[in-house]
């Protein structure tokens, strides 16, 4: 099948400028994917301004040089920079230089300075249905399960083509019949006290995404809606652990009302019934440095911290000094709320760093320690935090965090240790 463009897409992409560069880059991947055609998208949330090396840097300015501007409502995801001065980045020269000029390459294409992995809850969040180009991982596992929109994974540079061409290639899940789940992911058997616990959607994230890999599930067996901090954890952990782009819980994400409705009326191809002992298995994995005796940071905040979660925090933390930091990552919308009521200041005066529109996974903020130790509450921070920082990972849940950080050593609920 061969990709057919519109006169209009066919004059864009025919000029020299920026726009032109960019359809050309959407036209081109769309012939690549074997899609028919292009269709217009109503927002964009951009991956591709993360510092990843100069080429980045330049491709982005080349866009600016050439005029380019985004076409549509387009929010940035992290950068490589804390820009609002809350932590310290580590970040050398030539390198600091080139990422902030990547960063305000972006803010010069008209894209929204959000800085933040969670656009959906900085107020960006697309209509049940609507097509749309986002990137990041966890932003798009969430756009299409819990908002319902339809976005691809789309990748670095990619995303910012589609954001100012207007346009997307017509495959994937922006098609309803590639939305039907194709198996059932069975939580039905695990103890009601540990589903509605906060370290259960971090872990089976983490389960779901090493089980189903690329293929879309529903999950069956939920009780009742675990509320969008628990479904951004558990698509977060299932985007990281496997290629999830889409997942539906029956009673609770909004194409599935019902197990039936999201397999479409036809029977699985598969389905998992989870145990107690596969929860224990996926959640022991989580932790590579199990044994140790010592902790050296904190982080959580991914994706970024929501008011609600700093609300958590403080309540757990009851004003009590840290042996140990806490990096709390969340982007600039929640920061204002946190500046706003004073609770930024008392955060960090008992020993809260507060990182701001980048994470300690993406750039150097946690200090260079051979055999550091990371203990974290985030399925993703779990994933990739031992390639991207060189730090070991405990994983627990928040409470854990807490009491490991006042502490200075780990300590897991009920454990005493």
């Amino acid at each position: 099948m061969s990709l057919e463009l519109t006169a209009d897409e066919r004059r864009i992409a025919g000029g020299a400028d920026g726009a032109a560069m960019a359809m050309r880059i959407v036209a081109e991947s769309a012939a690549l994917l074997g899609a028919p055609r292009l269709i217009p998208v109503a927002s964009a949330h951009i991956d591709g301004a993360l510092y990843h090396g100069d080429s980045g840097t330049l491709f982005a300015e080349r866009l600016v040089d050439g005029g380019a501007r985004v076409a549509v409502r387009a929010t940035l995801n992290v950068g490589a920079l804390d820009l609002m001065g809350c932590s310290r980045v580590r970040l050398e020269e030539p390198q600091r230089s080139m990422a902030r000029r990547m960063m305000d390459a972006y803010r010069k294409l008209g894209c929204e300075q959000s800085w933040t992995c969670a656009p959906y809850q900085a107020g960006h969040r697309p209509a049940f249905g609507s097509d749309v180009a986002w990137g990041e991982s966890n932003a798009v596992v969430f756009c299409n399960s819990v908002l319902g929109a339809r976005t691809n994974r789309y990748g670095d540079f990619l995303d910012i083509a589609c954001a100012i061409s207007g346009r997307a290639p017509n495959y994937g899940l922006h098609r309803p019949e590639n939305r039907r789940a194709t198996l059932v992911f069975d939580v039905s058997a695990l103890p009601p006290a540990f589903m509605a616990s906060e370290i259960a959607w971090p872990v089976l994230g983490s389960l779901y995404g090493r089980e189903v890999g690329g293929a879309i599930g529903v999950v069956s067996g939920v009780a009742r809606d675990p509320g969008e901090d628990a479904l951004k954890a558990f698509g977060a952990a299932a985007a990281s652990s496997g290629a999830v782009g889409l997942f539906h819980i029956a009673g609770v994400t909004p194409e599935a009302p019902d197990a039936e409705t999201a397999l479409g009326g036809i029977a699985p191809d598969a389905t998992i019934r989870v145990t107690p002992d596969m929860v224990s298995a996926a959640q022991a994995r989580l932790s590579t440095a199990q044994g140790a005796d010592r902790i050296d940071a904190v982080a959580i905040g991914s994706p970024h911290l929501s008011l609600a979660e700093f609300d958590a925090l403080e309540r757990l933390m009851a004003d009590r000094k840290l042996a140990v930091p806490i990096h709390a990552c969340t982007g600039r919308h929640v920061l204002a709320a946190l500046d706003r009521d004073g609770r930024r200041k008392v955060l960090e005066a008992l020993g809260v760093v507060i990182v701001a529109d980048t994470c300690v996974v993406v750039t150097p903020i946690l200090p260079d320690r051979s055999g550091g130790v990371l203990m974290t509450n985030s399925g993703k921070f779990a994933h990739y935090a031992p390639g991207n920082t060189g730090y070991a990972v405990l994983y627990g849940s928040l409470a854990d965090c807490v009491e490991s950080a006042v502490a200075g050593k780990p300590l897991f609920a009920g454990t005493g240790r």
